[in-house]
């Protein structure tokens, strides 16, 4: 099956060498590029990407109102793609707001074009790119600095079994299953079981959204 992507960067040499690389691979099909969020809104009404690569900074609608408005719940019928926001170590609360509307993950505008295209897949197949150590560190100060709006998340978590809560911790700290699997000397299976348990009881898109809660819930702390 081939991925449907399109690009979204207010550089024409950042889309057009995003393009190239993802053009390349057999299972990628660039589908268009916008310069602005505007533009990326009428580009994936018309297209339906699987993915978009959304920059954070750009003039006019930036990457973080874009990425809210694609992936608004509460538009009904609406085509809600996979969001991977594309930034740099400068960047502080923006992602993190990303990731509370329900972007997949973020990826850093200078990671290795391998990277990119892992990154592309992963968030297709319906995972969340967190894994990285990179990432670890900044949805860390993202939690830290970023405006969390508790909504008592304590009382949704109380429907958690205690493997699972361990699981969403564990998840919460960056962790992929194969790490969650050894340290709770688990199948890899039975961890995506508990994590698609968790993501359904606690009425969550992916991974992405459910460290969120884990951190707004006081479940994580940073730099616990």
């Amino acid at each position: 099956m081939t991925i449907r992507v399109i690009i979204v960067d207010d550089q024409a040499m950042v889309r057009a060498g995003f393009a190239a690389l993802l053009d390349a691979q057999d299972d990628i099909d660039v589908v268009g590029d916008a310069a602005d969020g505007a533009q990326a809104l009428e580009l994936s009404g018309r297209t339906h990407p699987d993915v978009v690569l959304m920059d954070v900074r750009m003039p006019g609608m930036d990457g973080l109102e874009a990425a809210r408005r694609l992936l608004d719940p509460a538009a009904p019928g609406a085509h809600r793609p996979r969001v991977l926001m594309l930034t740099t170590f400068d960047v502080d609360d923006y992602v993190y707001e990303a990731l509370r509307a329900g972007a997949s993950g973020f990826l850093l505008k200078d990671a290795p074009p391998a990277d990119l295209i892992a990154a592309v897949r992963v968030v297709a197949a319906g995972e969340a790119l967190l894994a990285p150590s990179v990432t670890r560190r900044l949805i860390e100060d993202f939690a830290r600095t970023g405006p969390v709006r508790r909504r008592d998340p304590k009382l949704r978590l109380n429907g958690l079994t205690p493997r699972e809560t361990e699981v969403l911790e564990l998840i919460a700290r960056g962790l992929s299953n194969q790490e969650i699997a050894t340290g709770l000397v688990l199948a890899e299976q039975t961890v995506k079981t508990h994590i698609g348990r968790i993501l359904a009881k606690l009425d969550l898109r992916d991974r992405a959204q459910a460290v969120i809660l884990a951190y707004e819930s006081g479940l994580v702390t940073p730099g616990q």
